[in-house]
């Protein structure tokens, strides 16, 4: 019996990154000599053990054998003849298919290290061909190495994976999960890029996919496509590190410009209402956890309100905050003002601008808390006049913070 460390842990290391997780393969050996071992099993579909006292994840060295289209359909095989290559040869990118044994010597059969300095993610084997999870992780991995390419004849199967069907076979939570991973790597832009190469991104986010080649208005968006503009938002996004909700925000919040009628571009009147009908089909579809979907919703209907506050009426403003429930919920208020800033930002000739309108809108919900609702509710004689007074307060508020002149 031996063991190894694989994967991750070894790809970190020779890169010169930080190991958060390390996973080992444990070759000639059987369940019941690990379970004897002190040994405990989590693994349900194949042989995965805890360590009594690290608690790092050890797998019996194995191979699979597809049964069925999707990630599941799978048939494993566990025993101690199981060689490390062959196990190394079941594994998605070469990059990962390099193991460490307690020496710290290296085995490599596929050109892992190579790729390595190559900035290549190249498959090990055509069995890649058999999971589907498989494109969504390269595509993670691009966004994460964004200096990494991947090999052409990669793409290329991967393209034929979406052609026969094998994407349509994920289950909506592990393709939110990866989804959600990639929109929290360094340069998301180049997850949606590589999906797009692959032609993965049509079948999996078709509204996203249709906003490439949509124009828009040059005054606004030097960028001109759509598409280009949600790649360099979503870059935008993890640039300012913003929290996932509201990267999300910033892949969704120009949906409805895929819907614009052609006789109406490059303009888009309207689109924030289009992004919300089409955003919450996608949500539904993919299982997006409601802190997610609801911010997404408020930045892809006030998107446009937010960037042009100075042109706003206090009036207007207060109800904003009203529909954005920002007084019980001035956190992701926050959060939504800075989807806003990665919008207005991730524009070509913009990323270096300065957004005053955060500091606007902050000051503005600021003036409003000043109001002391509970005062004007005792001094109210009738109860159902006290929303409307409190609101007629706040909108003071902002107009004497403003400087806006009274009606």
């Amino acid at each position: 019996m031996k063991s190894y460390v694989v994967g991750g842990a070894v790809r970190d290391e020779l890169l010169g990154l930080p190991v958060v997780d390390r996973d080992h393969v444990v070759v000639g050996a059987t369940p019941e000599e690990l379970l004897a071992a002190g040994f405990k099993p989590v693994g349900r579909d194949f042989p995965v053990f805890l360590h009594p006292r690290t608690h790092e994840e050890y797998a019996l060295a194995r191979t699979e054998r597809k049964t069925a289209p999707g990630y599941h359909g799978f048939v494993f095989h566990a025993a101690p003849e199981v060689t490390l290559e062959q196990d190394l040869g079941r594994r998605d990118l070469t990059i990962n298919a390099i193991a460490r044994d307690e020496h710290g010597v290296l085995t490599d059969p596929y050109g892992g290290q190579a790729d390595l300095e190559r900035r290549l993610l190249r498959h090990v084997s055509p069995a890649f061909a058999e999971d589907p999870l498989r494109i969504l992780r390269v595509a993670r991995f691009a966004a994460r190495f964004a200096d990494f390419t991947v090999a052409p004849e990669t793409i290329a199967l991967m393209r034929a994976m979406v052609v026969a069907g094998e994407v349509d076979h994920l289950v909506a939570e592990r393709v939110w999960q990866e989804l959600a991973t990639g929109l929290m790597e360094k340069q998301p832009s180049r997850m949606l890029e590589v999906l797009r190469q692959a032609g993965a991104l049509a079948r999996l986010l078709p509204e996203l996919d249709g906003l490439f080649g949509v124009p828009q208005r040059a005054d606004y968006h030097p960028e001109i496509d759509c598409g280009i503009h949600i790649m360099m938002v979503v870059d935008m996004a993890a640039r300012l590190e913003l929290p996932l909700p509201a990267r999300f925000a910033a892949l969704t919040h120009d949906l409805g410009k895929a819907a614009t009628p052609v006789a109406m571009l490059p303009r888009h009147v309207g689109h924030e209402a289009s992004s919300v009908a089409l955003l919450d089909p996608l949500c539904q579809r993919l299982r997006v956890p409601a802190d997610c979907r609801d911010l997404a919703r408020l930045v892809a209907m006030f998107h446009s309100d937010i960037h042009k506050v100075e042109t706003l009426t206090a009036a207007t403003i207060v109800k904003l905050f009203e529909r954005c429930d920002a007084w019980r919920r001035p956190q992701r208020f926050a959060e939504l003002l800075s989807a806003c800033e990665a919008d207005f930002r991730g524009r070509l000739g913009r990323t270096e601008l300065p957004y005053p309108q955060r500091q606007r809108w902050l000051a503005a919900l600021a003036a409003t808390r000043a109001v002391d609702a509970g005062a004007i509710a005792q001094a109210c004689a009738d109860p159902g006049q006290i929303a409307a007074r409190v609101h007629q307060a706040r909108v003071a508020a902002v107009r004497l913070h403003s400087g806006e002149a009274p009606d």
